[in-house]
């Protein structure tokens, strides 16, 4: 079996038990705070290879989403979520492509582009996440100012995680 597959999979198990048994219980009871959670999972997606065929991104990001919703009982939120942000990859890589192009081969990781990069790429993609999560979430704009709170706040806390696992774990 090819070693980027093996990676993948490690890394789809690892995210998955981390959101689930450690981020899943963090509750913080500090006022407007509380309305902030921790998501780590879309990771996986951000870091799939640049080149991998976008069938395959989209099924993997389905099968990323479910695999949460099963656990957080929230009836396919996390799956249309991961898709979406599956589909809207795609275009953010563009936007923020190097003057010398990408490494057809490579992850979009801090360790292959920079962290600078890594940062505005995680930060596009996981805001977006965010966003789309708490408004299918909501299900409705009347709560936008809740939309938006849990957005800026999650975003933040989830933020450190994403740059806190690419400075420690210096994978590609």
């Amino acid at each position: 079996m090819n070693s980027e597959i093996i990676k993948n999979i490690i890394r789809f198990v690892l995210l998955v038990l981390i959101q689930v048994l450690a981020l899943k219980g963090i509750q913080l009871d500090y006022g407007f705070l509380s309305h902030g959670m921790f998501f780590i999972y879309p990771l996986f997606i951000i870091l799939l290879p640049i080149n991998i065929p976008r069938t395959l991104l989209l099924l993997l990001a389905f099968v990323l989403g479910i695999s949460i919703d099963i656990f957080y009982d929230s009836l396919g939120v996390h799956a249309a979520t991961t898709v979406f942000l599956a589909f809207v990859r795609m275009y953010v890589l563009r936007f923020l492509e190097p003057n010398q192009g990408y490494k057809t081969e490579g992850s979009p990781s801090a360790l292959n582009l920079g962290l600078v990069w890594f940062v505005s790429y995680a930060s596009c993609m996981l805001f977006l996440h965010l966003f789309i999560y708490f408004s299918i979430d909501a299900f409705s704009f009347v709560f936008i100012f809740d939309i938006i709170i849990k957005t800026i706040l999650s975003f933040i806390f989830s933020i450190i995680l994403l740059i806190i696992h690419q400075i420690i774990f210096k994978v590609n």
